[in-house]
């Protein structure tokens, strides 16, 4: 989109001739319009504020200037602070307080790397930077991860790399937190809890968790359990553990897993010392078939919402799964991101078909937050002793007070408005991401918008090697997750994007950045 004069975002008012020296500027934060390149006046202030924030001039709390007042004392349109204020408000740095008005309530993400070559992006009304251009830019560290043979800690590499967008998948918007309601819950804790809750406790977890998972799961998959069925555990990462130990006790060494599927769930099992069993995922979901002809006994899948294609286990494979479960078959259920839905119905939880033939995972990483590492493990009542006794040799419980918070928040009903309040804001993203892989990626096929937090994405071109393209975005400063990371048969090559945790603005570059990437790679022979 070109510059508008009657933009009232991109425009500004002309310098007061009347300031002395000409000079336009503002006492808060010694703010100089001047800097600001042109055309990106709106990006400039977001980053000053971003920066402000960051180095403890605006500590949490500070209450910033009304948009009028500000853009008053700078000589610019309110537009331009209404939109540099949106985007700071997008990522969780800051928000409205009513009358307190604007206030900083977090610390950012780290800064956004300096300008690419070839000058600043222009600002657009509402949409963040335009589309960058694939203008060659230096090589960054970081791509070495994807030339890596032995996936091993590839995913934490990853993570730990530096880069100005995140498009990686499995996390949720984390500047949604119910930050108010999670405090409130926390007083309301801490004023009711007596010196005996800080002793230690059942590692089973809290009774009152339990409680009110059993009605969480009830209200929201389908399933009827009772309390003492449950076992609060640090994430679906340690349920699998213990359930990857509970198998080895029996005698299975040999795990059947979703082909694609996750990776770090098949590492989970991989360390506990199983040889995986790869079973191909279609449209239908995991065929039970091959699941047969392949022998294993135990199987891991999400027939809920498949990771990373998206389909739902149908109703004929289920019933397929679940006789072969009555013969004998060990199925563990891991409900990823099942509450997040948007295109259509709810499915529920196998779990809630045969209670005593399904081992169930759940947690709040995708409703919460990862960093919380809260989750629940059902099992079968023949199987209940030995899970809670390796939980116990484990860490002898979860810590108590995140689990009574979090109880307090299911029991009051703020969980459920959290997640309604989140829905709509990951579907608005994803709706952004779906119309950015169309102008910038149009050859490419879209899995699994009907839910979740990411899509899948894959391309025709059977020559391309993903590995590639994330690595050559991630030169330019974008991270995605090659497809052939979550593959262990041979597939098409894609690519897998998150779109839950960004700002519309940054969706919207990062893709623009992968189809530059892609435009840029050599073509295939």
């Amino acid at each position: 989109m070109g510059r508008s004069k009657k933009s009232p975002v991109q425009g500004s008012k002309p310098a007061d001739a009347s300031a002395p020296g000409g000079a336009v500027g503002s006492d808060f934060l010694q703010l100089d319009i001047g800097q600001a390149p042109p055309g990106g006046r709106i990006a400039w202030l977001a980053d000053q504020l971003r920066s402000a924030v960051a180095d403890g001039r605006l500590p949490v709390g500070t209450r910033l200037p009304a948009s009028r007042v500000l853009a008053e004392e700078l000589h610019v349109t309110r537009g331009v602070v209404t939109e540099a204020y949106r985007r700071l408000a997008e990522s969780g740095q800051i928000a409205g307080r009513g009358r307190l008005g604007t206030v900083v309530v977090a610390a950012p993400a780290p800064p956004r790397a300096p300008a690419r070559p070839g000058g600043p992006a222009r600002d657009t009304p509402g949409s963040g930077p335009a589309p960058v251009s694939p203008v060659p830019v230096p090589p960054v560290p970081g791509p070495a991860v994807f030339r890596s043979v032995d996936r091993e800690g590839v995913v934490d590499a990853l993570r730990a790399t530096p880069c100005r967008i995140d498009l990686s998948p499995g996390v949720p918007d984390l500047a949604a937190f119910p930050r108010t309601a999670w405090l409130r819950a926390e007083r309301a804790v801490l004023a009711g809890v007596g010196p005996a809750d800080f002793g230690y406790g059942d590692p089973r977890g809290a009774p009152s968790l339990r409680r009110a998972v059993v009605g969480w799961l009830a209200r929201n998959r389908g399933i009827r359990a009772d309390p003492d069925e449950v076992v609060v555990v640090a994430g679906v990462a340690q349920a699998l553990g213990l359930l990857g130990r509970l198998l080895w006790e029996e005698g299975i060494r040999r795990v059947a897993v979703e082909d694609p599927g996750s990776l770090g769930a098949r590492q989970q099992l991989e360390y506990g010392g199983h040889r995986l069993a790869p079973v191909p995922v279609d449209a239908g979901g995991l065929d039970v078939g091959a699941l047969r002809a392949g022998g294993a006994r135990a199987v891991l899948l999400t027939p809920a919402h498949q990771f990373p294609t998206g389909v739902v286990l149908d109703g004929e494979r289920r019933r397929e799964l679940l006789s072969w479960a009555a013969d004998g078959g060990v199925v563990i259920e891991d409900d990823y991101d099942a509450e997040h839905r948007y295109d259509r119905p709810p499915v529920p939880a196998l779990r809630s078909l045969m209670p005593e033939g399904v081992c169930y995972a759940g947690s709040v990483s995708k409703l919460l937050a990862p960093a919380l590492r809260v989750g629940w493990l059902l099992v079968p009542p023949d199987r209940l002793d030995a899970v809670v006794t390796a939980k116990r040799y484990a860490d002898l419980g979860n810590g108590i007070l995140t689990q009574l918070v979090l109880a307090r928040l299911m029991d009051s009903g703020d969980l459920e408005r959290h997640l309604r309040h989140v829905r709509r804001r990951h579907r608005r993203r994803r709706d952004v991401m779906l119309r950015a892989i169309e102008e910038h990626l149009p050859g490419a096929r879209v899995h699994g918008a009907a839910a979740g937090l990411h899509l899948m994405v894959t391309f025709g071109d059977d020559g391309l090697r993903d590995v590639d393209l994330a690595a050559a975005a991630l030169e330019r400063g974008v991270k995605a997750h090659p497809l052939s990371w979550h593959r262990i048969g041979p597939g098409r090559p894609g690519l897998v994007l998150g779109y839950a945790a960004g700002p519309a603005h940054e969706i919207e570059e990062g893709v623009a950045v992968l189809g530059a990437a892609l435009r840029s790679l050599p073509p295939t022979t």
